[in-house]
Order: structure tokens, then C-alpha cells, then sequence
């Protein structure tokens, strides 16, 4: 028996607003949806990823999903919940980034042709860029009033903010490119739902009364709320930026670790929404984490789950292996069998010194390299590094180091690294060239 969408958005906590009628809509026929997405980097971040689960949740129930690609629109720049345009992309730019971006949702949806309800992936600047202005103002303009443009909270918002300059009318038209767009894919495939953040209602409403004007259509709308970290800060965003599903951008190791790191109260909200898990699954692992939060079982589920989607086991592999570094009984072998973004990623804004192979190769001792060789970034003086290596608290590539007049012959990680340990917390990344 297929999913009832609506209802298993309801449970989870996706439904902000919906338009009355949906469900019997969904339960008529096979209903197309879509979520649009702005286009303007070659990458989603983890903030798309509550509209692209609404789209998966809507497959699974049996429904087509189509992903919209804002080209014409981020050429534009959307007023909601923004305070300054955006910038202006070209096409070859726009091309590029809609390649990356429809990699990344074949991850969550299935773009089989064959199947009913495979999922789609279109861009509005492909029925935008032929309309003229006079066109645009002459047939699609003319059907909604600027009272009723004006009443949109997105636009209120904009207007009112003591720190704004106004609106340019190129972004007041937004809504109107928008709810086009809404009105296109309700004539050219039987689209009759758009869903969104909250933020988004007056946009996607705008698009509802385009299809009732103009062509006597109904059509549905269905929001989900915008995500909050229960400590107010900004979902999605750490000190380094976006957490990205390029793993250029962001690695498996620190994306593993974002989820990994999540709050306690944020993992019963985060857990519903970004796992295709089911109710029961998730309610037997809150329990199982209430018993014993310190293990982190839902944040590891979630981070387990979500890493597989995004990247690959291999890529979980890879980032289990290296928190077991930072944070566990690694083996030497370990350490040597993870890959050189791994490895740069784990130990970003460890102390670092770059040295040449010559200096490496001219050492006499470890106490030495120590001190002198990495110019006092890991000991300040040999006397230091001697009596901490007699008292067993030193390690080179997870090797503890015994005798501090001992030659420096470690196997260089990656050609071209030696990691130093000094205590249980302290990590140092030789860089030798």
C-alpha cells in the first residue's frame, strides 16, 4: 500500500501551511509536484535537503516529483527572507551548476524514465528566456493586481525594514516569474502541486491564483517550516560556512561530523526530516537513545544514513575510520590507509610546520626533530621533548616514541606528512616538501 503523503509529512513535522483539497487530490490521481531551487552555485547544501526529502517522500507515496531549477529566476533574485539581490549568473555558469546540482538529487530521487512517477528535472530559463518584456507584462502581468503583489509578507517585510533601500521592481516581479513558472508546468505536465519553505507561501500562492485566473485550474500548495537549531543559531551554517553536499566543498569526514555533533534537543526534529527511516524505527531508537544519550545513538544513525545518501559507504568508511584518530585507538595502519582531503580535513587548524626533505633526511635524533627541526612549533626546547617522550606522552603517526636519541624513520602518510601527538589532545601536521 503506497504512503499518504500528507500524513507522513504530518508526523514527521514538515507541514507549515497546506491549501485545502490536497489530499483528495493526491488520493484522485497520480499528482506531479515541484520544489524550486536556486541554481546559483554548483552545489546544494544541507538546506535544500528539507525540499528534495519532500520530493523523496512524495515518490515513495507513488507521485511524480520534479526538480525546478530557478535559471531565470536566479538571474533575478528572490526578496523572500534576503536583504540584498543576488548576483547575476551566465548561462554557461548556470549550465554547469544544473549538471552538478541534478548529480546530487539522483542520490534521493529516482530519475527513471520508464516508471511512472520518475522524477523530473527542469530549469525556467528554458521557457523564460524566448518571453519579450512586453510579452511577459501584456499576458502574464496583467492578471494580478499590485494590491494583491503588495500584500505578499515577503514583500511587506522588505519594504518596512528600517535597513532597506526598497525593492527594485526586477525583484517585485519575482513572484510573478515564480508563479509562472507554477502555471507552465500545470499546462505542459499536469502539475498541480508546488511545495517550499514557509517563506515561500506568498510566492507559491501567487502561482495558484495565476492557474485559476488564466486558465480556470486548480492548484495546491504545501509548505514545510524553516528549520531552527533549538540554540537560535542558523540551521546548516557552522564558523567554516555551509555545510555542502559536494564533498570538494564540504568532506564526508566533517559532513559525518556535523550530523555527528548535533544537539540532543535538535536530533528528534533532524531525524524525522532528513531520514527516510520509518515512525516505529525512529521512536525505538529515541528510546534507545533516552537510556544512554552519551553513545549519540540517533546522531549516529542520522550521520550514518545521510553520509551513505550523499556520498558512499566508502566515504562513511572513510570518515569512521578517521574520528576513530581524533577520537579513539587508531592503529598506525590506520592512520596511513586514509586519503590525503581526509586527512587535511581531520586535522584543519592543527598547529602546522612545512619543512624540506633535506632537513628530514640531515636530522640526527627525534628529540631534534622535535624541537629544532620544527622550529618549536611541537616542543620549545629539547629538554621538553625529552622528558615528555621519557614519560610516554609523544606519538608519531600513532607510533608512541620510547627513545628520544631514536632516528626519525617513519613511513611519510601520503608521501608527504608525519602527524605528532603530543598528550592525548594535542596533534601537530608536519608538512614536508
Amino acid at each position: 500500500m503506497q504512503k499518504d503523503f500528507i500524513e507522513e509529512l504530518t508526523w514527521r513535522g514538515m507541514i507549515h501551511d497546506q491549501m485545502p483539497g490536497i489530499q483528495d487530490q493526491l488520493k484522485k490521481e497520480l499528482t506531479a509536484a515541484y520544489v524550486g531551487i536556486d541554481p546559483t552555485a554548483d552545489s546544494l547544501h544541507i538546506g535544500h535537503l528539507v525540499g528534495v526529502m519532500m520530493l523523496k517522500h512524495f515518490q515513495d507515496a507513488g507521485h511524480r516529483p520534479i526538480v525546478l531549477l530557478g535559471g531565470a529566476t536566479g538571474m533575478i533574485g528572490d526578496p523572500s527572507g534576503k536583504s540584498q539581490e543576488r548576483n547575476l549568473l551566465d548561462e554557461p555558469t548556470l549550465r554547469h551548476n544544473e549538471e552538478s546540482i541534478k548529480k546530487q538529487v539522483m542520490n534521493f530521487l529516482d530519475f527513471d524514465s520508464k516508471a511512472e512517477n520518475g522524477a523530473v528535472l527542469v530549469n525556467n530559463y528554458d521557457w523564460m528566456k524566448d518571453f519579450s518584456f512586453l510579452g511577459f507584462i501584456r499576458d502574464v502581468g496583467k492578471h494580478l493586481t499590485v494590491n494583491y503583489m503588495m500584500a505578499k509578507d515577503s514583500v511587506k517585510k522588505r519594504l518596512s525594514a528600517e535597513s532597506s533601500e526598497g525593492m527594485s521592481f526586477t525583484e517585485f516581479t519575482y513572484q510573478l516569474v515564480q508563479g509562472y513558472d507554477f502555471l507552465h508546468l500545470y499546462k505542459a505536465m499536469n502539475c498541480k502541486l508546488q511545495m517550499g519553505g514557509s517563506d515561500q507561501w506568498g510566492n507559491i500562492t501567487t502561482g495558484t491564483e495565476l492557474i485559476r485566473k488564466m486558465i480556470q485550474g486548480e492548484a495546491y500548495a504545501v509548505t514545510t517550516p524553516l528549520i531552527k537549531k533549538a540554540d537560535g543559531t542558523k540551521f546548516g551554517k557552522t564558523e567554516s560556512g555551509n555545510i555542502w553536499l559536494d564533498p570538494k566543498k564540504t568532506s564526508p569526514y566533517k559532513f559525518y561530523q556535523f550530523w555527528l555533533n548535533a544537539s540532543d534537543e535538535d536530533m528528534s526534529n533532524f531525524i524525522r526530516i532528513f531520514s527516510t527511516k520509518g515512525k516505529e524505527e525512529i521512536e525505538a531508537l529515541e528510546k534507545e537513545h533516552q537510556q544512554a544519550p552519551h553513545l549519540r545513538t540517533l546522531q549516529k544513525a542520522l550521520a550514518e544514513e545521510i553520509t551513505v545518501r550523499v556520498h558512499s559507504q566508502e566515504a562513511l568508511d572513510m570518515a569512521l575510520k578517521a574520528s576513530s584518530i581524533l577520537f579513539g585507538k587508531s592503529t598506525t595502519e590506520e592512520l596511513a590507509s586514509i586519503d590525503e582531503d581526509t586527512l587535511l580535513s581531520v586535522f584543519e587548524g592543527v598547529p602546522q610546520v612545512e619543512i624540506t626533505k633535506e632537513e628530514l633526511a640531515s636530522v640526527a635524533n627525534v628529540t631534534d626533530f622535535l624541537s629544532e627541526t620544527t622550529k618549536g612549533i611541537v616542543f620549545p626546547s629539547k629538554g621538553e621533548a625529552r622528558k615528555m617522550i621519557q614519560g610516554g606522552g609523544v606519538s608519531i603517526n600513532k607510533e608512541k616514541v620510547i627513545d628520544a636519541n631514536a632516528a626519525v624513520s617513519y613511513q611519510l602518510l601520503q608521501n608527504k606528512y608525519l602527524l605528532v601527538q603530543r598528550g592525548k589532545k594535542n596533534y601537530y601536521l608536519v608538512i614536508v616538501n
